[in-house]
């Protein structure tokens, strides 16, 4: 008989490497056009002390014909729900680009609906939720979509070079840069986790300067990395990206089960 965990959490949450005994959960959300299956090789190099929880959004892969969600505010409200059943342990947030939107959005439902400080908020190529830019790539046609895709190398050539799969995807893909580009921050409580910042120092979707404006959304520590590289910068450093999670989790405790954790 399957777990209520792995009832409710079929469709968002995918646990490739399951490891019952961690101390912290960590969620991996993804960036725009992004899927689960993208934070697989963090999920595998996590010691046995991390739970990977990597969020699948509506759209792609098998959950490829349900409804499709474009706005930051939508997406955070499901996940938040499919995300309080694994709160008995403490629970990391990791977001790359739009993800790193919705990671933000997540950690404030759980600290103002619920009172759970996350373990940490890592957010990874995407300025801070204060910080604003007009972009209007979601309104492009399908071969601007595509360029855009290109210039940032976060996707599969082959895929884009496939006109089948591109016409599955292109949908999705709208729909999350839709959510990307029109998210507004809506100003309220800074945040009480810690909170780091990963960026590329040639990143055109995220100056240094706007990614350390994440400082400004937290009352707890605060930590800015540089890497050499651009909007997917994270792919060439994986290992150190890796390795800077492990560390940051690993002090933690093991808490008792339920108990909402702070951890600097």
């Amino acid at each position: 008989m399957n777990s209520p965990l792995t009832e409710h959490n079929s469709l968002w949450i995918r646990r490739f490497h399951p490891r019952p005994d961690s101390h912290v959960r960590l969620v991996c959300l993804p960036h725009a056009g992004g899927s689960a299956s993208f934070y697989f090789p963090v999920s595998r190099s996590m010691p046995d002390s991390v739970d990977v929880l990597c969020v699948q959004y509506p759209g792609r892969q098998d959950r490829r014909t349900e409804p499709l969600l474009d706005s930051v505010p939508a997406l955070a409200d499901q996940v938040y729900e499919a995300l309080l059943p694994w709160t008995d342990r403490p629970i990391a947030l990791f977001g790359h680009s739009m993800g790193a939107s919705l990671a933000y959005e997540i950690a404030r439902r759980l600290e103002q609906e619920r009172g759970i400080v996350p373990a940490t908020l890592i957010a990874s190529g995407r300025r801070a939720p204060s910080t604003h830019r007009d972009e209007t790539v979601h309104l492009r046609d399908d071969d601007g979509l595509v360029a855009e895709m290109r210039g940032l190398s976060g996707t599969n050539p082959q895929l884009l070079g496939d006109e089948d799969v591109l016409r599955m995807i292109l949908p999705a893909i709208r729909a999350d840069y839709r959510a990307a580009e029109t998210y507004t921050w809506e100003p309220g409580l800074p945040l009480r986790c810690p909170v780091t910042c990963l960026v590329g120092d040639d990143d055109p979707k995220v100056t240094v300067e706007e990614a350390a404006a994440w400082s400004e959304h937290t009352d707890g520590p605060f930590m800015l990395k540089v890497f050499p590289g651009g909007h997917f910068f994270l792919a060439h450093h994986q290992k150190e990206i890796v390795g800077l999670i492990a560390t940051k989790l690993e002090v933690l405790d093991r808490p008792s089960a339920g108990v909402p954790c702070v951890s600097a």
